[in-house]
Formats: structure tokens, sequence, C-alpha cells
């Protein structure tokens, strides 16, 4: 008898509430136009308003930022009490600069700032994206008139599947230093992650639909050396990098993954089915 082909469906959805903080796993997500629900609306900033991320900072990893109602902040970390905090209301704007763009934000707070300065060791500010309809457009050569994105590195969600790491992690089992894999998806921290799909299926993908949510797939996602940070140990290796390099290097870039605009907002929940439009 002949085994059924599996319906490729949202496997696991995750949110990341302050960008290269530790996120939350979600059973469903209201889809708004610049990202799910509660993504990557935080962000911290050095005193000369430029992003802090894992890049420079990989123990960010080990800190928790759990989604309270309202918009609000949990913050957890090792060695920190757990601290509070609330959507910032009536502060005037401040100017903070992400991969080249200028944002205005809201700072969150003296004691935000102190909380994450005696943790990381460093002058910085949190700051809420209080108006993300508004305040950063995409990057016009993959964005409609009016189409804004969060905090997140360039665009509204990022989606990965299950059988893609699977192939990567073969190719990392297959090459000199098999003891590095195999990795977790956290590495990736993707927003969405699909299973059912055939291994580097998202390559082909133009337009896809999860549930009642569709979305363009606008680019691949070019990886950093924050793929290369143990998610629970903030510890670094030099997988998936050096994997990527030799098997998904396209047009100077390190792929993996694909970068998602939705069509329409929506909701999405786990175990909805993908559907490949073109």
């Amino acid at each position: 008898m002949t085994t059924p082909t599996p319906t490729p469906r949202l496997g696991s959805l995750h949110v990341h509430p302050v960008k290269s903080l530790g996120g939350q796993r979600l059973s469903e997500a209201t889809v708004e136009p610049w990202g799910l629900a509660g993504d990557r609306r935080w962000m911290l900033a050095d005193a000369a308003g430029r992003c802090v991320t894992q890049r420079e900072q990989p123990r960010l990893t080990l800190a928790r930022a759990e989604s309270s109602p309202g918009g609000g902040l949990l913050l957890t970390a090792p060695g920190m009490p757990v601290l509070d905090v609330a959507v910032p209301r009536g502060a005037a704007t401040v100017p903070v600069h992400l991969w080249g763009d200028k944002v205005e934000a809201v700072p969150a707070g003296d004691a935000a700032a102190a909380w994450f300065g005696v943790y990381l060791g460093m002058e910085v500010i949190l700051v809420h994206l209080d108006d993300p309809a508004h305040r950063r457009p995409i990057d016009p050569e993959y964005a409609r008139p009016g189409e804004t994105v969060s905090f997140a590195d360039g665009f509204p969600l990022l989606v990965t599947t299950e059988a893609s790491l699977a192939a990567l992690n073969a190719l990392i089992a297959a090459g000199d230093h098999p003891e590095e894999g195999p990795l977790p998806m956290d590495r990736f921290r993707p927003n969405a992650v699909l299973s059912g799909t055939e291994a580097w299926a998202e390559d082909a993908w133009a337009r896809i639909r999860i549930g009642e949510v569709e979305f363009r797939v606008v680019k691949p996602c070019g990886r950093c050396v924050v793929t290369t940070t143990d998610q629970r140990t903030a510890a670094r290796g030099r997988e998936p990098l050096r994997t990527l390099a030799r098997h998904r290097r396209f047009g100077g870039r390190l792929v993996f993954g694909q970068n998602l605009v939705p069509v329409r907002p929506g909701t999405l929940r786990v175990g909805d089915a993908l559907t490949v439009i073109e």
C-alpha cells in the first residue's frame, strides 16, 4: 500500500518580543501588516543609538522577554531580578539606527535601561516601536507602497521548514566537523516553521497561503553569526555558516529560510495547512 503524502502544515509559531532576546512559542498568532503581533516591537540601542543584538552580545539569548497584557514585557535573565516593563506612554521619540534605517522609537525608561546595563555591562536603552504602521518602511526594492516592518532585520516574517533543517544537518554530519551538529531550529530564530515539505522547496515559492493568511515570498534570508550561537548557552561555534558557505551560497549570501510579507492580516494557528499558490 502506498503511504499517503503528508499535507504540509504549520508546525510551530514563534515571537521574539525584544529583538535578539529569547522568544516565546505560541499556538496561534495574529498576523499584522508589519509582522506577528508582539514580535520584535522592542529593541536595545547603545549610547550612539545603534541597535544592540546577539551579533555583539551573544548573552542576550539567555535573557527572556515575555509579552504581558497591554503590550508590555516581563524580563528575566541569569542573575537578574524579574522586571516588568510597561509600554511607554507620552514620552518623546528618539532616533535609533537599525541596519542603515533611522527609526523613531520611544524609550522604555530608566529602570529598563539600568537593568540591561547591569546585565550587559554597557550603556543601553530599551526602546518601543510605538507606530509600526508608519515608522519603518520595507526596502522599496521588495515592498509595495506603504508596507512597513517592525524591528525585524528586514521583513515582517521569516519562514523555515523542518525538511530543510534536516537536510542541512545531514550536510553538517557529512562534513569535517560533525560534532557541531545537529542544530536545532532556534538557531535561525524563525516566526513560522513548516512541516511536511520537501527539503529546500521554499526556494521556488513566490506566493503561499498558511491557513487563512496569504504571503508574498520576497527574498531568501541571508544568515549571520547569530546562527552560530547556541541559543541555550550563548556559546559560539562555526556551524551552520561553514556548511551554508559550501552548499547554500546565493548571490554572495549564505541563506536559510525565506522572508515573507503578508498580503493581508489574519490569524495563524499551529496545524494550519500550507498551500503554494505560485
